[in-house]
């Protein structure tokens, strides 16, 4: 049986997402960060990175969320959450995948620990950081805005609902309390995220990982 290592409302839900969309047998093992889990000998055998999420498929463990998404895509490719191979709408998938998680998640980081970029103690520097990393994440978003307007579709890529979909709704969710620049006050971007959030495996998963509003 597969096994996810996560912790609520962090990078994990993504896989969470596409596994409760799956409907596919899972167990959920939380990492308890507040304890300091994913850095215990036992989790960093798993993930030298002490990150998580985490994915057991039998001998195969996996991190990266991305590697993830791509694993459960290919292992289950009738559930259409990628589109086809070799077609021009497969490399826009590849695409914003990539820019998902290497664009918009890091900078996100950067924003919520500024710290990790400035020197022990420079509290001017930390907030310099932060402002600078939040400027950043709404030119970001202002991209998935642009995504949006570019097809009369309900879902990021279109016509069809995609692992994408997990992944932005996941990291749209890291700014409902940013003080402006909030995903969900554009207007496209707002609505589009209403929608995902009205799926039954969002739900769940919201459920699962006990969140409380606001959910975007």
């Amino acid at each position: 049986m597969l096994q996810l290592h996560f912790s609520p409302s962090t990078a994990s839900m993504v896989p969470h997402l596409l596994l409760e969309e799956l409907g596919v047998p899972y167990e959920r093992v939380v990492v308890d960060r507040a304890a300091d889990a994913h850095k215990s000998p036992a989790y960093l055998r798993l993930n030298p990175n002490g990150l998580i999420p985490v994915l057991v498929d039998g001998d195969l463990v996996l991190y990266e969320t991305a590697a993830i998404v791509l694993h459960l895509c290919d292992r289950h490719p009738g559930a259409g959450l990628a589109p086809a191979f070799g077609t021009p709408e497969r490399s826009q998938f590849y695409k914003w995948l990539v820019w998902l998680t290497n664009t918009l998640q890091a900078t996100l980081i950067v924003y919520f620990y500024p710290e990790r970029w400035v020197d022990p103690g420079n509290a001017d520097g930390v907030a310099q950081v932060r402002r600078h990393a939040h400027a950043r994440v709404v030119g970001l978003l202002g991209q998935l805005e642009d995504q949006l307007a570019s097809h009369a579709g309900p879902w990021f890529l279109g016509e069809h609902y995609t692992a994408l979909d997990a992944y932005v709704l996941t990291l749209c969710r890291w700014t409902r309390n940013f003080d402006g620049g909030r995903a969900r006050d554009l207007p496209r971007l707002g609505a589009y995220l209403r929608r995902v959030l009205e799926r039954p495996a969002v739900q769940r998963t919201f459920a699962n990982e006990q969140l409380q509003p606001p959910f975007v």
